[in-house]
């Protein structure tokens, strides 16, 4: 029987190239989109195509992002606009012993479909709310919580991830048999995302609340 992780929920999410890299999963998607502060968002409208970068976090098997009513990208995305949204994460370059075989290490998602607003005043202050714990666990205990004045400036948008791809690589090149013998260094140039130490701003006087403490750690 044919794992259903296995298989892409559409044709358009179907991985065609090198798709033993494909994956399908739930858990593998929400790892990437967890791991992420920023995705990519492509639409195309009468003066073109666009791919625009937004914060975004998810809430259960929804990615969601926010943005000003009257920005043009809220509402086009509020009309029905078909999207296409990336996030990817970069681990490390890969060196082979041939030019053509050199590689990525990475895991990346694609998310297709239609933006729904949230429009329930308690669901979408309790998503900006999730959206301050994604940025800091702890900061929304801290910071003055909006006001009824910058809420209802606000759209709060979600996508479903049910018509989603992931993506990834790991692990070191893969030379072809006649290329083993060539003198030449091989292996992986890691990336990674380093959290540095806290710079407070000039004129803060407050301790630093643990969760700014444990950043660098």
């Amino acid at each position: 029987m044919t794992d259903p992780i296995s298989l892409p929920p559409s044709d358009r999410t179907r991985v065609r190239r090198i798709a033993e890299n494909a994956r399908y999963d739930t858990v593998t998607l929400h790892a990437i989109i967890d791991a992420a502060y920023l995705c990519h968002i492509a639409f195309a409208d009468e003066k073109g195509t666009h791919c625009i970068p937004m914060a975004c976090w998810r809430e259960g098997n929804h990615l969601y992002i926010h943005g000003s009513n009257g920005g043009r990208l809220i509402k086009l995305f509020t009309q029905g606009t078909q999207v296409c949204i990336t996030i990817t994460h970069l681990d490390g370059l890969v060196l082979a012993r041939s030019a053509f075989n050199h590689s990525m290490n990475y895991r990346s998602a694609v998310i297709y479909g239609v933006f729904e607003q949230v429009k329930e005043e308690e669901k979408k202050r309790a998503s900006m709310a999730a959206f301050m714990d994604k940025i800091a666990l702890g900061r929304q205990q801290q910071a003055r919580p909006g006001n009824d004045k910058e809420f209802a400036a606000t759209t709060v948008l979600r996508i479903s991830l049910d018509e989603a791809a992931c993506k990834t690589r790991s692990g070191g090149p893969v030379d072809d048999a006649e290329d083993m013998a060539l003198p030449v260094w091989v292996g992986v140039l890691p990336f990674s995302i380093q959290q540095a130490a806290p710079i407070p701003h000039e004129s803060c006087t407050q301790v630093a609340p643990g969760y700014v403490q444990q950043w660098e750690k």
